[in-house]
């Protein structure tokens, strides 16, 4: 389970999160929308340990990531949109990688990259190096190595941006599944059609500070709109 109380950021004089709340639940996907500015970017950087709040709590699993970092990393698995693979190594190699990065036992990478390659459907490009790689199979990367290590807690940014169809839906089949398994999901998008298909809940942050958390139809009826996209700007007051 992840949640935030009351989390400040600034960059100099400006107020990128200020006083931002709110949980995602594990079993659940939770949607985190917010326009450029918003203050979204910020708190998951600081969520995952690359900024550092100038006050509040983060928590994951009941773990203060401001006073544990290296103990609430060992819970989350992250998927940025940025994908930062090394053009030389094979699939494989990077997942390997990045769980020896995180102290596992061979006898374990062995496995779990295993089951990752054939979950993924990356059988084809497992010992393929990463150069010449589509953007599909970029997101599969990034996606086994944001999973080896089995993590309770999982942060996507983004994660169907540029996909094509086929290769969407693998996404949905594997949040559906994470959800299954009683993990917690935060997913970010500016997809809105994604999130309705894919969320419990949402989270609308504007102006730096949470504005609504809850279900979906329940942010329809609070907006009196028909669909997320009019409830989000009908909330936030973004241009269209």
């Amino acid at each position: 389970m992840i949640r935030i109380e009351n989390l400040v950021k600034h960059f100099g004089k400006v107020a990128a999160v200020d006083g931002i709340s709110f949980s995602a639940k594990n079993g659940a996907i939770t949607g985190l929308l917010g326009h450029n500015g918003a203050g979204k970017s910020t708190c998951l950087r600081v969520l995952y340990g690359l900024l550092k709040a100038d006050s509040g709590k983060v928590l994951l699993d009941e773990i203060d990531v401001l006073q544990q970092p290296l103990l609430a990393q060992q819970r989350i698995g992250v998927m940025t949109d940025a994908h930062g693979l090394y053009p030389r190594l094979t699939a494989r190699e990077h997942i390997a990688y990045f769980a020896r990065l995180r102290g596992m036992p061979e006898a374990k990478i062995a496995q779990r990259s295993q089951l990752l390659l054939t979950q993924l459907g990356m059988q084809d490009i497992a010992d393929r190096r990463a150069t010449g790689y589509s953007q599909g199979e970029k997101m599969k990367v990034c996606l086994a190595r944001a999973l080896v290590h089995d993590p309770q807690n999982i942060i996507m940014d983004e994660p169907t941006n540029g996909l094509d169809v086929m290769t969407t839906r693998s996404v949905r089949s594997i949040l559906h599944e994470l959800k299954a398994a009683n993990k917690c999901v935060l997913l970010s998008s500016h997809i809105m059609q994604e999130v309705s298909a894919l969320c419990d809940e949402v989270i609308v942050i504007a102006g730096g500070k949470a504005l609504y958390q809850g279900g979906l139809e329940q942010l329809l009826a609070h907006t009196k709109e028909s669909n997320l996209e009019d409830a989000f700007v009908n909330m936030t007051g973004a241009a269209v």
